[in-house]
């Protein structure tokens, strides 16, 4: 009678760890499928629309805009509050995920708390949720990394953490750009440049930039900026972090399949 029960209880967990690992790959799937998607037409027509207005913009202020975010990227990435990230060995794929699903929520949270406070002080509180909010979001990519068993000292993990941010905050088409990369992302690090000022801040900042815009600027509207700010704030930090999760499991599967069955 005991060995039956013991089959059984065997048969629901072996169910468990189907059930759990179909779900991971199928959201690993579907997530590897929007980021190679071509761009659908209302995308096509919005980039059309956004890069007008880039050229309308002098020149002169997109050079001020790339060198800030450049800067406070930069001043994010080598900040010493970010070498204290620990690697952390993977030994279940599924308990690790639980523990950045919780740091993924509480990070989501910081940001809808500090977006509804920069949104509530109108404009000039509002210019200051740009740095604050971007180190919440590397803060949480660091942490993520670390989960997963990268090591965030690395330069080739740090340029890593600026292509999962790239990919979340982009156009479509620079999405099917920045993909191929990630994916096979073992051959492509040898070809980074040595020094990070050579990454391309430019794209970067439009990219991310044409992204949030209008979401942002409706943060600035005195009444309705505070319940904005926490609302574009949580979602896109939720996303940025579901990216993440993604971009860490299509590389660590490919090296450690064998975690999937733990």
């Amino acid at each position: 009678m005991s060995s039956g029960i013991s089959g059984v209880i065997r048969g629901q967990l072996l169910k468990v760890v189907q059930s759990r690992k179909s779900d991971i790959l199928e959201e690993l799937q579907a997530w590897q499928h929007a980021m190679q998607s071509k761009p659908s037409l209302f995308d096509r027509a919005t980039k059309g629309v956004q890069s007008t207005i880039n050229e309308i913009i002098p020149e002169k202020i997109h050079q001020v805009v790339t060198k800030a975010i450049k800067e406070v990227t930069r001043g994010v990435l080598f900040g010493a509050g970010f070498t204290t990230f620990r690697k952390r060995k993977v030994k279940s794929v599924y308990t690790t995920e639980k523990k950045i699903r919780e740091r993924i929520n509480f990070y989501s949270s910081s940001a809808a708390v500090e977006g509804a406070a920069t949104g509530f002080g109108g404009f000039l509180l509002g210019l200051a949720d740009f740095p604050l909010w971007l180190t919440l979001k590397m803060k949480m990519l660091f942490d993520i990394a670390s989960h997963y068993g990268m090591d965030v000292k690395e330069l080739s993990e740090r340029v890593f953490i600026l292509h999962i941010f790239q990919i979340t905050f982009s156009s479509q088409k620079h999405r099917n750009e920045i993909y191929p990369l990630m994916a096979n992302w073992d051959k492509e690090k040898s070809k980074l440049p040595e020094d990070i000022r050579d990454f391309d801040w430019r794209t970067f900042q439009l990219e991310y930039r044409d992204h949030i815009d209008l979401a942002k600027l409706l943060q600035l509207i005195p009444g309705v900026g505070a319940v904005v700010g926490a609302y574009v704030n949580h979602k896109l930090t939720n996303k940025l972090g579901k990216a993440a999760m993604n971009a860490y499991r299509m590389r660590l599967l490919r090296e450690k399949p064998d975690l999937l069955n733990d």
